[in-house]
């Protein structure tokens, strides 16, 4: 896919003559003997539809994304897969939920299967490099990756904040790392640390990139960057994000050459196929509202907003002492419990989950057919984010919204917001129908023993997602690259959604300060 070939020797390739470059193609990109073929796969040509079967894409790869039943592209895919084959530096501008995951995972693993490095590889230097904002995120794209190498031998690594740094350490020994996915300051531990070389890193990925500029983490990832090999036949660099900010184009233009630049618009702020309801209701009969709702239409998999994290502890709890398989998902969890947690909701275990806004927005778990705006968030960008876990990726997804007298105000502003006109109504009776309380105890249990302002030994605090710290480093758009090369960018205009990370509110009953 790129030809590397060094300018000069370094250090590096003194001590490593094993590795030459440029590389050569494979000649067999099925490692695997399993009798499949891409003949297996039968999805019919569709007008204006790009087919996974349509790109040069190994056997072994097709293999699994037939495993995981993908058929068609969407737009951000059938955009950027064949860009990112060609070797070619991509700044791409796409929502949560449209499939840029699979995307540039599809052209990295590709890379990595057509040309092998020769020789003996050390431990420890990844070939591609994908770095998210938090751990949750980082989480599940090395679960997707995982799914889509199954059936050849790379070897997907993860470094994340607030899990055990050792165990980290030896998943790296356990054999060379082909992908690497990290949050920036748990990298820079293991780069200081001297127990990650990056310099043989041939992909770059900065997935979010807004969010990582809107929580400070920038000043990290310059740090992370220059352990890296120069942009250019060295470093192929992927950058996406929900916006193309002055910010974001003067980061483009520091990190990549000669980018292609891909816009994924959208007509509305939020997506066209998730259902939006307006349940106007008094405050105390929303409990019943819900029960009722998720009972009468069968609801499997759906995630609760609550704006405050007692308000999410309160009412996880009441539905775990009706009988519902209910978790809470808030900053003031650990990280090991909100992981298990996430597996257990992506494993259908948990049947709702309830969540407050920052712990939110690190879940990326398809299938979740609802979301249920407990009460109103106080932020129209709020209302983007929460909606936008269901509906992803192309499946149809329902919004349902519980409006009383303490927040119907909000309802214009979301539309407003949103350019989306809500449909309001009046719950039907049955709807509001006294509960008979469930026999059986719950089957998932909330940590009681934690305090709402817990801070735990690894350094994570109650007030959000993120393990790292970064400094107040916030670049301007006059700032001036600091250590790679700058091109031509043409700024575009900045949509009204901004998907940053905003701070989770505490324990008292005010209203957040916007």
């Amino acid at each position: 896919m790129m030809q590397k070939a060094p300018t000069s020797e370094t250090a590096h390739e003194k001590e490593d003559k094993g590795r030459a470059r440029p590389r050569r193609r494979r000649d067999s990109r099925r490692p695997s003997s399993r009798p499949w073929t891409p003949l297996e796969i039968n999805v019919e040509a569709v007008a204006d539809k790009k087919r996974f079967l349509d790109f040069n894409l190994p056997d072994v790869l097709l293999h699994a994304i037939a495993d995981l039943g993908f058929e068609y592209c969407t737009p951000i895919q059938a955009a950027t897969i064949e860009l990112a084959l060609e070797g070619k530096d991509l700044i791409a501008k796409a929502q949560t939920g449209t499939g840029k995951t699979a995307s540039f995972l599809m052209g990295i693993i590709t890379d990595l299967l057509d040309f092998p490095l020769s020789g003996t590889r050390k431990l420890a230097e990844p070939r591609a490099l994908i770095i998210a904002p938090t751990r949750e995120l980082a989480l599940q794209i090395a679960a997707d990756a995982e799914g889509l190498v199954k059936y050849t031998d790379l070897k997907v690594v993860s470094l994340v904040g607030g899990m055990d740094f050792d165990k980290q350490r030896k998943d790296l020994a356990r054999g060379p790392v082909d992908i690497l996915v990290a949050t920036p300051g748990r990298l820079i531990d293991f780069v200081r640390s001297k127990d990650v070389d990056l310099y043989h890193v041939e992909v770059l990925v900065l997935d979010e990139a807004d969010r990582m500029l809107s929580m400070g983490f920038i000043p990290d990832v310059r740090t992370i960057i220059r352990h890296t090999p120069r942009k250019g036949p060295e470093r192929q660099t992927l950058l996406y994000s929900a916006t193309f900010s002055d910010d974001i184009m003067q980061l483009a233009r520091q990190w990549t050459i000669d980018p292609v630049q891909v816009e994924i618009e959208s007509t509305s702020q939020v997506t066209d196929n998730v259902a939006q309801t307006v349940f106007l209701v008094e405050a105390k009969d929303k409990y019943k509202l819900l029960r009722n709702y998720l009972s009468m239409n069968g609801v499997d998999r759906s995630i609760v907003f609550c704006n405050r994290r007692h308000e999410a502890r309160s009412l996880a709890e009441r539905l775990q002492k009706e009988g519902i398989r209910a978790a809470l998902m808030s900053g003031e969890i650990p990280q090991n419990k909100r992981v298990k947690t996430l597996d257990d909701f992506r494993s259908g275990k948990i049947q709702v989950l309830v969540a407050t806004d920052v712990a939110g927005r690190g879940i990326h778990i398809d299938g979740v057919t609802h979301v249920v705006n407990y009460q109103l968030p106080e932020d129209p960008d709020d209302y983007v984010h929460r909606i936008g876990r269901t509906g992803r990726a192309g499946a149809s997804g329902t919004s349902v919204c519980f409006a009383c007298e303490n927040d119907s105000f909000m309802i214009p502003e979301i539309e407003a917001g949103t350019g989306v006109k809500l449909e309001c109504t009046h719950p039907d009776p049955e709807l509001l129908r006294d509960i008979q309380r469930a026999a059986e105890p719950p089957a998932v249990d909330i940590d009681d023993s934690l305090p709402m302002q817990e801070v735990s030994n690894d350094g994570l605090s109650d007030d959000g997602l993120s393990d790292e710290k970064p400094s107040n480093e916030v670049p301007s758009s006059q700032e001036q690259p600091n250590d790679e090369s700058s091109h031509q960018v043409h700024s575009v205009e900045e949509p009204a959604v901004d998907e940053t990370a905003a701070t989770e509110p505490d324990n008292l009953e005010q209203p957040k300060t916007l």
